[in-house]
């Protein structure tokens, strides 16, 4: 049982990588492409909006989305309760962004953007349909229609994009953007997901769910507010450029990242939630989450970092330099995500979403008083992205501390079993900013830095043997086997 499992959760986890890079390099080139059309002023109007609307977002989803996959006997009457109550919220607030919209936008001094928050402010209501569906999605495993709806919504959202950067449109483009993007998902799901909203409602069931869920709605607030509150610092108290240049670099990265790190989250959660119950067994599917995702991330950032330069003044422009140190600082930040996931995620696995409030309570403290020391301190855009990166690699320490006592995997161990994914990367780093000095194109260097990092970092895991490499390649060789084996029974 465990075996097929675990072969299962490798399916899946295949499948929603598969969604992840197809979608977020189809968001990269979609990218590329309205950077070239639009100005950094642009991007750092949107980047101000969406502060409110992430704001908002974490209400309408309330952590119902997770406890429904993490309670065991999840029915009907909880997705549809969830739903309903989700979609409420997502109106109330709605109305409300659109009531207090002309003062929001007066306090940033900006009274002309007020259309567009209202606008940008529908994206809730489609939203919360989509994260019900998610939960759905992922309790049945069927990451592989969620992928191909996840690319649909994607490539038709860049399409009104680019369609409206190139009408001269300006920050409406982006809104679009964002706004099509949710609208397709929530109609493709309903589509290709056997799972619909009922007219059934229990506010017993649903005050089941927010007794776990309201410790993780807490906590998103927390997490959101933290985020998304130095893009508001930088937007308020420097520019409009600058929080576009601080956006725009922050967004390669996160780019990648999200592709690998949020495809093993979706699929942990539900793997870790059926094995809440055996806490070795939690432990060795832990231990190769943080092995494995820390194996893929860390080099692609560490590579990002080091091709940063030319990578910009190559794809979308010279006059997007400015954003490369902060591009380069992001790399740091993100990181070490994949052990954040790990053990974030093993803890709401086993319904503690109690240590998951104090964990972010404590993080959120020290994460303050970094970015007041910083603005305080130093004053510029870069030392605030400085804090979130020290704060980061801080919170890998505070987020792995229950689990030492939780399952036995401590800060300590989890150090030991990514260390050697550290070394590789810092090597490869080493080389391939190096070359950066070397009296080349960018059309030249880049694929050159690429080439030369790939080499040095596989080149290493193959000499050390990494069971990181061996457990990928493993698993990409049984999906095919099991693909070709369903090929030839229906032929």
């Amino acid at each position: 049982m465990g075996e097929v499992r675990g072969e299962k959760a490798a399916s899946s986890l295949m499948f929603k990588l598969l969604e992840s890079f197809g979608m977020q390099g189809i968001a990269f080139v979609v990218g590329l492409v309205l950077a070239r059309l639009l100005d950094p002023t642009d991007y750092g109007v949107l980047g101000m909006l969406t502060v409110f609307i992430a704001f908002s977002q974490v209400f309408v989803q309330s952590g119902l989305n997770t406890a429904l996959i993490q309670k065991k006997d999840a029915d009907e009457t909880d997705f549809s309760s969830a739903f309903w109550l989700s979609l409420g919220v997502a109106l109330a607030l709605y109305l409300l962004l659109f009531a207090f919209a002309p003062l929001i936008c007066r306090l940033m001094k900006r009274p002309e953007i007020t259309p567009v928050l209202r606008v940008l402010a529908l994206i809730l209501i489609p939203g919360a349909l989509v994260s019900i569906q998610g939960a759905a999605v992922a309790r049945r495993m069927q990451f592989r229609r969620m992928m191909l709806c996840s690319l649909c919504a994607t490539v038709v959202s860049g399409a009104v994009g680019i369609g409206m950067a190139s009408a001269g449109m300006r920050y409406w483009a982006l809104v679009g953007q964002q706004l099509s993007n949710q609208l397709c998902l929530a109609v493709l799901l309903l589509i290709f997901i056997s799972w619909r909203p009922k007219r059934l409602f229990s506010w017993q069931r649903v005050s089941g769910l927010l007794r776990y869920g309201w410790k993780l709605l807490v906590s998103g607030v927390l997490e959101t507010g933290y985020v998304n509150l130095r893009s508001l610092v930088i937007g308020l108290k420097y520019d409009t450029a600058a929080l576009g240049y601080f956006t725009r670099g922050k967004q390669f990265p996160e780019l990648v990242m999200n592709a690998v790190n949020g495809s093993i989250q979706s699929v942990m959660l539900p793997v870790l939630s059926r094995e809440q119950d055996d806490k070795t067994r939690m432990k060795e599917l832990m231990r190769r989450s943080v092995k494995t995702s820390s194996f893929v991330v860390l080099p692609l950032m560490a590579g990002l970092a080091g091709v940063a330069a030319p990578m910009v003044t190559l794809l979308i422009g010279e006059k997007w330099l400015p954003c490369v140190p902060f591009l380069q600082i992001c790399c740091i930040d993100f990181a070490f995500y994949p052990i954040h996931t790990a053990n974030l995620q093993a803890i709401n696995a086993m319904g503690r979403s109690d240590v998951f409030l104090k964990l972010e309570l404590i993080k959120k403290s020290y994460g303050l008083a970094i970015l007041f020391i910083a603005l305080l301190c130093f004053d510029t855009p870069i030392a605030i992205a400085w804090g979130a990166a020290i704060s980061t690699l801080l919170s890998a320490l505070v987020n792995a501390s229950p689990n030492r006592k939780l399952l036995g995997y401590g800060y300590l161990e989890q150090m030991r079993d990514v260390l050697p994914s550290v070394l590789m990367a810092l090597a490869m780093f080493g080389v391939v900013l190096l070359m950066g000095s070397l009296p080349l194109a960018p059309i030249v260097l880049l694929p050159l830095q690429v080439l030369t990092g790939v080499v040095i970092y596989l080149g290493l895991a193959l000499v050390t043997r990494s069971d990181s490499l061996q457990f990928l390649l493993e698993t990409l060789r049984g999906l095919l086997s099991r693909s070709r084996a369903k090929e030839e029974e229906t032929v």
